[in-house]
């Protein structure tokens, strides 16, 4: 029991030295430094966090969205970047990084790492208006705009990371840059239409729980809706 509690310990202190010493963090990433240790402790450290907040927000319905958001969640973030990856890394093999995928895979995880700080950050918050605000298009709305900050502050951090990482390969700099932005756009289309599919996080109150709905629609129209809901337009 000691030792798995101090291999936990660890985990976290890989997160804590990311989020403390950040350029350190990132030079070693780019030195391939004990990138094993530091894809895993950032693959478990975001996962405990994201289910966290995804609990939090399936209890609006019941203990089974609860348990059911508190897997799908992380789960969706991880299957974006898996979608997504594999494609940052190829246009960037093609245009002359010499970065493995391993750092590629731990670069995008430190933007995941960041995300998911900022949503368990954010849990007190959404728990407290869970709690007195009974209006599921203002909660809808309300983690929009949650997800929408912390995802921004997220690609943010991962954006300039990319310049610590990436861009010291002297050759086509300008040029990945342009493949990172462009990704990043990517990476958000695709995060946000996936959890679109992979809904309900809150679940419908009154409604029977469903673990996934049928494929309707798209995620900014039912944005636009929620808007038109509050504001009195239907």
């Amino acid at each position: 029991m000691i030792e798995n509690k101090s291999i936990r310990v660890k985990y976290f202190r890989v997160l804590i030295t990311l989020l403390q010493d950040r350029e350190i963090f990132l030079e070693e990433i780019r030195q391939g430094v004990r990138l094993p240790h530091k894809i895993i402790s950032l693959l478990v450290c975001s996962s405990i966090f994201i289910a966290i907040y995804g609990g939090i927000i399936g209890a609006y319905h019941s203990w089974m969205q609860a348990i059911s958001s508190a897997v799908k969640l992380p789960g969706l973030y991880l299957i974006t970047l898996l979608i997504c990856l594999p494609t940052l890394y190829f246009f960037n093999i093609i245009f002359g990084s010499r970065r493995t995928f391993g750092q590629h895979f731990a670069l995008v995880l430190t933007a995941v790492s960041v995300t998911s700080v900022l949503l368990f950050s954010f849990a007190p918050i959404t728990l407290f208006f869970l709690i007195t605000i009974n209006n599921y298009q203002f909660l809808i709305l309300l983690n929009v705009v949650i997800f929408g900050l912390t995802g921004f502050i997220g690609v943010y951090s991962l954006y300039n990371a990319s310049k610590i990482i990436l861009e010291q390969d002297n050759q086509g700099s300008d040029l990945r840059t342009r493949i990172i932005r462009g990704w990043l756009f990517l990476y958000a289309f695709v995060g946000s239409q996936l959890g679109w599919t992979l809904r309900p996080f809150f679940g419908v109150p009154d409604s029977v729980f469903q673990l996934f709905r049928e494929r309707e629609g798209s995620f900014y129209l039912s944005i636009l809706q929620s808007i038109g809901y509050i504001l009195g337009f239907r």
